[in-house]
Protein backbone atom coordinates (compact mmCIF):
# COMPACT_ATOMS: atom_id res chain seq x y z
CA UNK A 1 0.00 0.00 0.00
CA UNK A 2 1.46 3.43 -0.95
CA UNK A 3 2.58 5.48 2.04
CA UNK A 4 0.08 8.27 1.33
CA UNK A 5 -2.89 5.88 1.32
CA UNK A 6 -1.64 4.11 4.45
CA UNK A 7 -1.33 7.41 6.33
CA UNK A 8 -4.75 8.56 5.11
CA UNK A 9 -6.38 5.33 6.32
CA UNK A 10 -4.58 5.50 9.66
CA UNK A 11 -5.55 9.14 10.07
CA UNK A 12 -9.24 8.36 9.63
CA UNK A 13 -9.07 5.34 11.92
CA UNK A 14 -7.40 7.36 14.67
CA UNK A 15 -9.87 10.23 14.36
CA UNK A 16 -12.77 7.80 14.67
CA UNK A 17 -11.24 5.99 17.67
CA UNK A 18 -10.91 9.21 19.65
CA UNK A 19 -14.61 9.83 19.25
CA UNK A 20 -15.43 6.21 20.11
CA UNK A 21 -13.57 6.61 23.43
CA UNK A 22 -15.99 9.43 24.26
CA UNK A 23 -19.16 7.63 23.16
CA UNK A 24 -19.97 6.20 26.63
CA UNK A 25 -19.90 9.70 28.14
CA UNK A 26 -22.93 11.83 28.89
CA UNK A 27 -22.84 15.47 27.93
CA UNK A 28 -22.11 16.60 31.51
CA UNK A 29 -18.86 14.57 31.53
CA UNK A 30 -17.26 16.50 28.67
CA UNK A 31 -16.30 19.75 30.41
CA UNK A 32 -15.21 18.58 33.87
CA UNK A 33 -11.69 19.25 35.18
CA UNK A 34 -11.38 17.91 38.77
CA UNK A 35 -7.63 18.64 39.06
CA UNK A 36 -5.01 20.47 37.02
CA UNK A 37 -3.60 17.24 35.57
CA UNK A 38 -6.99 16.17 34.16
CA UNK A 39 -8.15 17.90 31.00
CA UNK A 40 -11.85 17.82 30.02
CA UNK A 41 -12.71 15.30 27.27
CA UNK A 42 -14.07 18.19 25.18
CA UNK A 43 -10.66 19.84 25.37
CA UNK A 44 -8.86 16.69 24.17
CA UNK A 45 -11.26 16.39 21.23
CA UNK A 46 -10.60 19.99 20.23
CA UNK A 47 -6.87 20.18 20.98
CA UNK A 48 -6.01 17.10 18.89
CA UNK A 49 -7.99 18.75 16.07
CA UNK A 50 -6.30 22.13 16.51
CA UNK A 51 -2.94 20.37 16.15
CA UNK A 52 -3.81 19.33 12.57
CA UNK A 53 -5.27 22.74 11.75
CA UNK A 54 -2.33 24.65 13.19
CA UNK A 55 0.59 22.58 11.90
CA UNK A 56 -0.82 21.03 8.72
CA UNK A 57 -3.80 22.81 7.18
CA UNK A 58 -2.69 26.40 7.79
CA UNK A 59 0.68 25.59 6.28
CA UNK A 60 -0.19 23.33 3.36
CA UNK A 61 -3.80 23.88 2.25
CA UNK A 62 -4.28 26.78 -0.12
CA UNK A 63 -7.00 29.24 0.81
CA UNK A 64 -7.78 27.30 3.97
CA UNK A 65 -10.29 29.07 6.21
CA UNK A 66 -9.79 28.53 9.94
CA UNK A 67 -12.91 27.05 11.53
CA UNK A 68 -12.99 29.57 14.39
CA UNK A 69 -10.38 32.21 15.15
CA UNK A 70 -10.84 31.76 18.92
CA UNK A 71 -10.03 28.05 18.90
CA UNK A 72 -6.26 28.57 18.63
CA UNK A 73 -6.38 30.44 21.93
CA UNK A 74 -8.83 28.03 23.57
CA UNK A 75 -7.18 24.75 22.55
CA UNK A 76 -3.45 25.36 22.29
CA UNK A 77 -1.75 23.39 25.06
CA UNK A 78 1.84 24.49 25.74
CA UNK A 79 3.18 25.69 22.37
CA UNK A 80 4.47 29.18 23.11
CA UNK A 81 5.53 29.57 19.49
CA UNK A 82 1.89 29.11 18.44
CA UNK A 83 0.63 32.03 20.51
CA UNK A 84 -1.35 32.76 23.66
CA UNK A 85 -3.57 30.13 25.28
CA UNK A 86 -6.00 29.44 28.08
CA UNK A 87 -4.08 28.43 31.20
CA UNK A 88 -4.15 24.72 31.91
CA UNK A 89 -6.06 24.95 35.24
CA UNK A 90 -8.83 26.89 33.45
CA UNK A 91 -9.68 24.37 30.75
CA UNK A 92 -12.63 23.12 32.77
CA UNK A 93 -14.16 26.59 32.99
CA UNK A 94 -15.06 26.62 29.31
CA UNK A 95 -18.70 25.67 28.76
CA UNK A 96 -18.37 27.29 25.34
CA UNK A 97 -17.82 26.24 22.64
CA UNK A 98 -20.39 23.52 23.05
CA UNK A 99 -19.61 19.83 22.66
CA UNK A 100 -21.58 19.75 19.42
CA UNK A 101 -19.51 22.65 18.06
CA UNK A 102 -16.32 20.78 18.93
CA UNK A 103 -17.55 17.74 17.02
CA UNK A 104 -18.36 20.01 14.07
CA UNK A 105 -14.81 21.33 14.32
CA UNK A 106 -13.44 17.80 14.26
CA UNK A 107 -15.47 16.91 11.17
CA UNK A 108 -14.42 20.12 9.41
CA UNK A 109 -10.71 19.55 9.98
CA UNK A 110 -10.91 15.82 9.20
CA UNK A 111 -12.56 16.53 5.87
CA UNK A 112 -9.94 19.13 4.96
CA UNK A 113 -7.07 16.79 5.86
CA UNK A 114 -8.62 14.12 3.63
CA UNK A 115 -8.87 16.60 0.76
CA UNK A 116 -5.30 17.75 1.31
CA UNK A 117 -3.83 14.25 1.37
CA UNK A 118 -5.56 13.40 -1.90
CA UNK A 119 -3.87 16.33 -3.66
CA UNK A 120 -0.49 16.64 -1.91
CA UNK A 121 2.12 13.88 -1.58
CA UNK A 122 5.09 15.81 -0.25
CA UNK A 123 7.32 14.09 2.29
CA UNK A 124 7.11 17.05 4.67
CA UNK A 125 3.31 16.96 4.67
CA UNK A 126 3.18 13.23 5.31
CA UNK A 127 5.72 13.61 8.11
CA UNK A 128 3.60 16.26 9.85
CA UNK A 129 0.40 14.26 9.47
CA UNK A 130 2.15 11.24 10.95
CA UNK A 131 3.27 13.35 13.93
CA UNK A 132 -0.32 14.55 14.31
CA UNK A 133 -1.61 10.97 14.25
CA UNK A 134 0.80 9.93 16.99
CA UNK A 135 0.00 13.07 18.95
CA UNK A 136 -3.71 12.22 18.84
CA UNK A 137 -2.96 8.65 19.92
CA UNK A 138 -1.19 10.07 22.97
CA UNK A 139 -4.32 12.05 23.76
CA UNK A 140 -6.43 8.92 23.39
CA UNK A 141 -4.50 7.43 26.27
CA UNK A 142 -4.75 10.64 28.26
CA UNK A 143 -8.49 10.59 27.62
CA UNK A 144 -8.70 7.19 29.30
CA UNK A 145 -6.78 8.50 32.33
CA UNK A 146 -8.92 11.62 32.56
CA UNK A 147 -12.26 9.89 32.06
CA UNK A 148 -11.38 7.44 34.82
CA UNK A 149 -10.46 10.31 37.14
CA UNK A 150 -13.66 12.19 36.34
CA UNK A 151 -15.87 9.14 36.95
CA UNK A 152 -13.76 7.67 39.76
CA UNK A 153 -14.10 10.80 41.87
CA UNK A 154 -17.89 10.92 41.77
CA UNK A 155 -19.87 9.69 44.80
CA UNK A 156 -21.66 6.92 42.89
CA UNK A 157 -18.57 5.58 41.03
CA UNK A 158 -20.33 5.32 37.64
CA UNK A 159 -19.29 2.68 35.14
CA UNK A 160 -17.59 3.38 31.83
CA UNK A 161 -18.59 1.12 28.96
CA UNK A 162 -15.20 0.29 27.50
CA UNK A 163 -12.64 -2.52 27.21
CA UNK A 164 -9.73 -1.08 29.22
CA UNK A 165 -9.01 -3.80 31.77
CA UNK A 166 -5.95 -5.48 33.23
CA UNK A 167 -5.23 -9.18 32.88
CA UNK A 168 -3.56 -11.47 35.41
CA UNK A 169 0.00 -12.43 34.53
CA UNK A 170 0.02 -16.19 34.91
CA UNK A 171 3.66 -16.96 34.14
CA UNK A 172 5.76 -18.25 37.02
CA UNK A 173 7.74 -15.53 38.78
CA UNK A 174 11.42 -15.45 37.82
CA UNK A 175 14.23 -12.95 37.43
CA UNK A 176 15.89 -12.82 34.01
CA UNK A 177 19.67 -12.37 34.06
CA UNK A 178 21.64 -10.06 31.80
CA UNK A 179 25.40 -9.86 31.53
CA UNK A 180 27.43 -6.74 32.06
CA UNK A 181 28.54 -5.08 28.89
CA UNK A 182 28.05 -2.33 26.37
CA UNK A 183 24.62 -2.11 24.74
CA UNK A 184 23.08 0.15 22.10
CA UNK A 185 20.12 2.25 23.21
CA UNK A 186 17.68 4.30 21.13
CA UNK A 187 15.40 3.97 18.14
CA UNK A 188 16.72 2.39 14.95
CA UNK A 189 15.02 2.06 11.60
CA UNK A 190 12.83 4.24 9.40
CA UNK A 191 9.52 3.73 11.18
CA UNK A 192 8.01 6.50 13.29
CA UNK A 193 9.46 7.54 16.62
CA UNK A 194 9.50 10.71 18.71
CA UNK A 195 12.59 12.88 18.78
CA UNK A 196 13.41 11.95 22.39
CA UNK A 197 14.05 8.34 21.27
CA UNK A 198 16.73 9.43 18.83
CA UNK A 199 20.45 9.55 19.26
CA UNK A 200 21.39 5.87 19.19
CA UNK A 201 24.22 5.51 21.66
CA UNK A 202 26.09 2.97 23.72
CA UNK A 203 25.73 2.46 27.45
CA UNK A 204 27.67 0.27 29.84
CA UNK A 205 25.62 -1.67 32.37
CA UNK A 206 26.55 -3.90 35.27
CA UNK A 207 24.99 -7.40 35.38
CA UNK A 208 21.37 -7.31 36.51
CA UNK A 209 18.34 -9.51 37.05
CA UNK A 210 14.88 -8.18 36.18
CA UNK A 211 11.48 -9.61 37.08
CA UNK A 212 9.39 -11.18 34.34
CA UNK A 213 6.21 -9.98 36.14
CA UNK A 214 4.79 -6.74 37.42
CA UNK A 215 4.17 -6.30 41.14
CA UNK A 216 0.65 -7.46 42.06
CA UNK A 217 -2.06 -6.00 44.29
CA UNK A 218 -1.40 -8.79 46.79
CA UNK A 219 2.27 -7.86 47.07
CA UNK A 220 1.46 -4.18 47.39
CA UNK A 221 -1.15 -4.86 50.08
CA UNK A 222 1.55 -6.69 52.04
CA UNK A 223 3.68 -3.56 51.82
CA UNK A 224 0.79 -1.43 53.08
CA UNK A 225 -0.08 -3.81 55.92
CA UNK A 226 3.58 -3.94 56.96
CA UNK A 227 3.48 -0.18 57.55
CA UNK A 228 5.08 0.90 54.29
CA UNK A 229 3.33 4.26 54.30
CA UNK A 230 4.41 4.91 57.90
CA UNK A 231 8.14 4.07 57.59
CA UNK A 232 10.08 7.14 56.49
CA UNK A 233 13.20 5.02 56.03
CA UNK A 234 11.74 3.61 52.80
CA UNK A 235 11.03 6.91 51.11
CA UNK A 236 12.91 9.68 49.39
CA UNK A 237 12.67 12.79 51.56
CA UNK A 238 10.57 14.51 48.90
CA UNK A 239 8.28 11.49 48.60
CA UNK A 240 7.86 11.25 52.38
CA UNK A 241 6.98 14.93 52.60
CA UNK A 242 4.49 14.54 49.75
CA UNK A 243 2.58 11.60 51.23
CA UNK A 244 2.50 13.30 54.62
CA UNK A 245 1.17 16.54 53.17
CA UNK A 246 -1.52 14.78 51.14
CA UNK A 247 -2.23 12.01 53.67
CA UNK A 248 -1.63 9.26 51.12
CA UNK A 249 -1.97 5.69 52.36
CA UNK A 250 -2.74 3.71 49.21
CA UNK A 251 -2.67 3.85 45.41
CA UNK A 252 -5.13 6.15 43.65
CA UNK A 253 -8.75 4.93 43.57
CA UNK A 254 -8.26 2.65 46.59
CA UNK A 255 -10.89 3.13 49.33
CA UNK A 256 -10.94 1.54 52.77
CA UNK A 257 -14.44 0.39 53.72
CA UNK A 258 -15.89 -1.71 56.53
CA UNK A 259 -15.14 -4.79 54.46
CA UNK A 260 -11.54 -3.79 53.76
CA UNK A 261 -9.89 -2.23 50.72
CA UNK A 262 -11.78 -1.75 47.47
CA UNK A 263 -10.88 0.14 44.33
CA UNK A 264 -12.54 1.92 41.47
CA UNK A 265 -12.14 0.38 38.06
CA UNK A 266 -14.18 1.16 34.95
CA UNK A 267 -16.77 -1.37 36.15
CA UNK A 268 -17.35 0.66 39.32
CA UNK A 269 -16.20 0.20 42.91
CA UNK A 270 -15.21 -3.44 43.42
CA UNK A 271 -13.17 -5.88 45.45
CA UNK A 272 -9.43 -5.69 44.84
CA UNK A 273 -8.21 -8.59 42.73
CA UNK A 274 -5.00 -9.71 44.48
CA UNK A 275 -3.57 -11.31 41.34
CA UNK A 276 -3.76 -8.31 39.03
CA UNK A 277 -0.81 -5.91 38.67
CA UNK A 278 -1.01 -2.97 41.05
CA UNK A 279 -1.68 0.25 39.14
CA UNK A 280 -1.92 4.02 39.67
CA UNK A 281 1.42 4.04 41.47
CA UNK A 282 3.60 7.15 41.75
CA UNK A 283 7.36 7.03 41.44
CA UNK A 284 7.56 7.87 45.14
CA UNK A 285 5.53 4.74 45.93
CA UNK A 286 7.36 2.53 43.42
CA UNK A 287 10.69 3.49 44.97
CA UNK A 288 9.47 2.91 48.55
CA UNK A 289 8.03 -0.49 47.63
CA UNK A 290 11.33 -1.51 45.99
CA UNK A 291 13.19 -0.43 49.13
CA UNK A 292 10.84 -2.50 51.28
CA UNK A 293 11.48 -5.55 49.06
CA UNK A 294 15.24 -4.84 49.27
CA UNK A 295 15.29 -4.51 45.49
CA UNK A 296 15.32 -1.55 43.11
CA UNK A 297 13.70 -0.16 39.99
CA UNK A 298 15.43 -0.75 36.64
CA UNK A 299 17.14 2.06 34.80
CA UNK A 300 15.52 2.87 31.50
CA UNK A 301 18.56 1.36 29.77
CA UNK A 302 18.24 -1.94 31.65
CA UNK A 303 14.55 -1.96 30.80
CA UNK A 304 15.18 -1.47 27.08
CA UNK A 305 17.90 -4.14 27.06
CA UNK A 306 15.47 -6.59 28.67
CA UNK A 307 12.34 -5.55 26.78
CA UNK A 308 12.37 -8.33 24.18
CA UNK A 309 12.19 -10.90 26.98
CA UNK A 310 9.44 -9.12 28.91
CA UNK A 311 5.70 -9.41 28.44
CA UNK A 312 5.22 -5.67 28.78
CA UNK A 313 2.31 -3.47 27.75
CA UNK A 314 -0.28 -3.55 30.52
CA UNK A 315 1.12 -0.68 32.58
CA UNK A 316 3.74 1.99 32.11
CA UNK A 317 6.68 0.98 34.28
CA UNK A 318 8.62 3.43 36.42
CA UNK A 319 12.37 3.44 35.93
CA UNK A 320 15.15 4.87 38.06
CA UNK A 321 16.17 7.19 35.22
CA UNK A 322 15.63 10.92 35.11
CA UNK A 323 14.23 12.24 31.84
CA UNK A 324 17.27 13.62 30.04
CA UNK A 325 18.27 14.02 26.37
CA UNK A 326 20.20 11.31 24.59
CA UNK A 327 23.59 12.21 23.08
CA UNK A 328 23.15 14.27 19.89
CA UNK A 329 19.50 15.03 20.69
CA UNK A 330 18.29 18.03 18.69
CA UNK A 331 15.03 19.95 18.84
CA UNK A 332 13.08 20.90 15.73
CA UNK A 333 12.70 24.56 14.93
CA UNK A 334 9.57 26.39 15.98
CA UNK A 335 6.58 25.07 17.91
CA UNK A 336 7.19 21.38 17.21
CA UNK A 337 10.55 21.74 18.94
CA UNK A 338 8.57 22.29 22.16
CA UNK A 339 7.08 18.78 21.95
CA UNK A 340 9.56 16.96 24.18
CA UNK A 341 12.81 18.79 24.73
CA UNK A 342 11.62 21.54 27.03
CA UNK A 343 10.31 18.99 29.54
CA UNK A 344 13.68 17.36 30.17
CA UNK A 345 13.97 18.44 33.81
CA UNK A 346 12.53 17.15 37.12
CA UNK A 347 10.67 14.25 35.49
CA UNK A 348 11.10 10.48 35.63
CA UNK A 349 11.08 8.06 32.70
CA UNK A 350 8.51 5.28 32.35
CA UNK A 351 8.84 2.52 29.78
CA UNK A 352 6.54 0.07 28.05
CA UNK A 353 2.87 0.85 27.35
CA UNK A 354 -0.49 0.39 29.04
CA UNK A 355 -3.92 -1.11 28.47
CA UNK A 356 -4.96 2.36 27.27
CA UNK A 357 -2.14 2.68 24.73
CA UNK A 358 -3.54 2.56 21.18
CA UNK A 359 -2.64 -0.36 18.95
CA UNK A 360 0.64 0.12 17.06
CA UNK A 361 1.61 3.02 19.31
CA UNK A 362 4.09 1.18 21.55
CA UNK A 363 7.71 0.17 21.04
CA UNK A 364 10.55 -0.71 23.33
CA UNK A 365 12.35 2.62 22.74
CA UNK A 366 9.30 4.74 23.68
CA UNK A 367 10.18 7.14 26.53
CA UNK A 368 7.19 8.29 28.55
CA UNK A 369 7.73 10.80 31.35
CA UNK A 370 5.81 12.14 34.33
CA UNK A 371 6.44 13.88 37.62
CA UNK A 372 7.31 11.57 40.50
CA UNK A 373 4.17 12.42 42.47
CA UNK A 374 1.57 11.53 39.83
CA UNK A 375 -0.70 8.49 40.14
CA UNK A 376 -3.52 9.10 37.68
CA UNK A 377 -1.80 7.50 34.68
CA UNK A 378 -1.83 3.71 34.23
CA UNK A 379 1.50 3.00 35.93
CA UNK A 380 2.99 0.00 37.75
CA UNK A 381 6.15 -1.54 39.14
CA UNK A 382 8.74 -4.00 37.82
CA UNK A 383 11.68 -4.82 40.08
CA UNK A 384 15.36 -5.58 39.68
CA UNK A 385 17.05 -7.72 42.31
CA UNK A 386 20.09 -6.26 44.02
Amino acid sequence: MPLKIAILNTFNEVRKRTENICKPLVIEDYSVQPIIDVSPPKWHLAHSTWFFEQFVLKKFKKNYTVFDDDFAYLFNSYYNNAGERVLRPNRGLMTRPTVSEVYEYRQYVTEHINELLKENQSDKLLELVEIGINHEQQHQELLAYDIKYILGNQPTFPKYDGDIFLQEEKQAQKFISFKEGVYEIGHKGDDFCFDNELGVHKVYVQPFKISNKLVTNKEYLEFMEAGGYQDFNLWHAEGWDFIQKHDLKAPLYWHFTKGGWKYYQFDGLEEIDPNLPVMHISYYEAYAFAEWKKMRLPTEFEWEIAADQLNYGQLWEWTASAYQPYPNFTKADGALGEYNGKFMVNLQVLRGASIATPKNHSRKTYRNFFHSSLQWMFSGIRLVSR
